[in-house]
């Protein structure tokens, strides 16, 4: 598959033009004109460059790729480091930020919700990519942060009384704890995100809203790889997804 022919279909897959972003979506760095592997992955980090060449990819599909809004634009330092690898091996780099979370089948929260066995039933932020949705089985708070560290494989911080049931879930992958007010206004019982902030614990017990903090990266790990998956499937491709472990 032609690279431009793969960035045209993932940018209009994932509605880039809609979104209004930190970072560029779509190709960040130009590599060889022709695609049979990908390997995806949360963060363009070196770790997973260096894993990707080693994988013999053709290009890397990420969530999480560079030049960021207000950073430094020298190519220097971890930048250099990294952009060297990538144009050494002629590997392809396409990242897409906002659209990968906001998608209804592929996207962060959408696969997150389904990882966790959550029924969607609306968006409750003015940019749609806060969730909510329901338990089939409510049950206490505790056994529900057990089951999100277990799914997740990282164990939550987890603000609120352990044995409140929960029914009701609010949602948003990554570093969305500014959305919990938001989430406390939808009137759900508990919302999960990546991150917590120092003012997190006081709207949480002031509220009655419990709040679970189950990692930036591991609420971001299942995005990506779906729609590594997808474009396996529709346009024979190779797909790797690599996991580059990260505690944050």
């Amino acid at each position: 598959m032609k690279t431009k022919e793969l960035e045209l279909y993932l940018n209009d897959l994932l509605e880039v033009p809609r979104f209004k972003d930190y970072c560029p979506n779509g190709l960040q760095v130009q590599g060889r004109p022709d695609v049979t592997h990908i390997v995806t992955g949360v963060t363009a980090s070196l770790a997973l460059v260096d894993a990707a060449i080693e994988a013999g990819a053709d290009a890397i599909l990420v969530h999480h790729g560079y030049f960021w809004k207000n950073e430094d634009a020298r190519v220097i330092g971890q930048k250099h480091a990294r952009l060297k690898k990538l144009l050494g091996a002629d590997i392809n780099l396409m990242a897409y930020h906002l659209p990968l979370d906001n998608h209804p089948e592929l996207g962060n929260n959408a696969q997150l919700g389904l990882q966790l066995g959550l029924q969607p039933n609306g968006r409750f932020s003015d940019d749609q990519l806060g969730w909510t949705g329901t338990l089939l089985q409510p049950m206490p708070l505790h056994t529900f942060a057990a089951h999100v560290g277990g799914v997740l494989e990282r164990e939550p911080l987890t603000i609120g009384d352990p044995d409140q049931m929960v029914r009701s879930v609010g949602w948003c992958t990554g570093g969305a704890q500014g959305y919990f007010a938001a989430a406390v206004a939808a009137g759900v019982d508990v919302y999960i995100s990546g991150e917590v902030s120092e003012p997190t614990t006081h709207l949480a017990r002031e509220s009655g809203v419990a709040y679970i903090a189950a990692g930036h990266h591991a609420t971001e790990r299942y995005g990506i790889r779906a729609v590594g998956e997808h474009l396996a499937q529709r346009f024979d491709l190779r797909h790797t997804f690599i996991d580059i472990p990260n505690p944050v």
